[in-house]
């Protein structure tokens, strides 16, 4: 049991709420190399699947094995089934989790899956409709049950860290996955909430943003019927739905022919050696950040992300500068603040750029 606090760089324990994934399968072999202790959350409805299990099954059998470097694993992993759409399952997965090593250092939300389909046309039938529920209970709710869950036990210790895997598609809105995109800020506006309630027991709240692709290819996606009108012929915005369509088609056991009528469903097979590179830069921030003693806020993996999302921002910024009256105008009395914006306002136009509009 593993009741002494843990710092940094000492063994924390970590709860990971979705463990099949590419993604977690080899950042918990990373956490068991370093020393920490694992409680792995398995949703029921994908551990029974071959495909999806394999890997993990394989890790299971690394920590069983009289590998040197595997010595003591099997005694610092317990794996969970949950389904995180029940509070009652992932309450009991806490009790468990907090029974069997002590404490919880770190609940990593790490659920994710793709709805792809435009708005239309998830709201074609009854069935499309339903996904956009379901995809509200695999990215939202799922996580929000087990932050609660957890939230009296971190509490209790006066100590934890929650940390979100998301995507900058909390930032950023993508054509053909508006309802992932809205499930993905909805949650991250939860933490931003949350984040601010909790900081008086010393609970850390941190939302971690890799590329799309990290999370969308290594977890289920979920393709709706397709309509003619946003065919690429038709409809000049990018298609993800085609971009996910040609990824799937490299490997013959998930190649997908469009449908007008089905709702198809198909888990990513990438090489091995294409899963490493892909969520390598992630698996490096997770372990980094994870129990740190003053965490970001939020933290963007990868050059091209951190790019996307500061262009995203000065978009924002110089939108805000171009209507500032409009803004200020709605205001009843005059105020220092409100002469601050004008005068920010009338120093952007001087400069020709958002980023001068420091008044002194």
């Amino acid at each position: 049991m593993n009741s002494v606090v843990a710092t940094h760089n000492s063994p924390r324990t970590w709860l990971l709420t979705s463990s099949l994934t590419p993604l977690a399968v080899r950042l918990m072999r990373q956490l068991l190399s370093h020393g920490d202790y694992v409680v792995a959350c398995l949703p029921p409805h994908e551990i029974e699947r071959d495909d999806r299990s394999a890997e993990f099954r394989e890790l299971v059998n690394e920590c069983k094995s009289n590998r040197k470097d595997r010595e003591g694993w099997k005694d610092r992993i317990r794996s969970i089934r949950c389904d995180g759409r029940s509070m009652g399952q992932c309450s009991a997965a806490v009790a468990e989790a907090k029974h069997v090593f002590g404490r919880i250092d770190i609940l990593l939300c790490c659920t994710s899956e793709a709805i792809v389909g435009t708005v239309e046309e998830l709201s074609t039938t009854p069935a499309t409709q339903n996904l956009v529920r379901d995809q509200f209970e695999s990215i939202f709710f799922s996580q929000v049950n087990f932050i609660k869950a957890s939230l009296p036990t971190f509490r209790a210790q006066h100590t934890g860290h929650i940390m979100i895997l998301t995507s900058i598609g909390g930032h950023i809105g993508t054509p053909g996955m508006a309802i992932y995109t809205a499930a993905t800020w909805a949650l991250e506006g939860f933490c931003d909430s949350l984040a601010y309630e909790v900081a008086p027991f010393n609970i850390k709240v941190t939302i971690v943003q890799p590329h799309k692709e990290i999370q969308s290819l290594t977890n289920r996606i979920v393709f709706s019927p397709s309509l003619p009108y946003y065919d690429v012929e038709n409809n000049p915005a990018p298609s993800v739905r085609d971009m996910l369509t040609n990824v799937l088609s490299m490997n013959p056991e998930t190649v997908l022919e469009a449908s007008e009528t089905e709702i198809v469903q198909r888990y990513p097979r990438l090489p091995t050696s294409s899963l490493d590179r892909l969520v390598g830069e992630t698996i490096h921030a997770l372990t980094a950040i994870g129990g740190h003693e003053n965490p970001p806020a939020r933290h963007i993996v990868g050059f091209e992300g951190a790019e996307a999302v500061k262009e995203k921002l000065k978009t924002v910024t110089e939108e805000l500068e171009d209507f500032v009256e409009a803004s200020v105008a709605v205001d009843i009395f005059e105020s220092e603040l409100k002469n601050e914006a004008r005068q920010g306002q009338g120093k952007t136009e001087e400069t020709g750029g958002p980023l001068s509009t420091t008044s002194t």
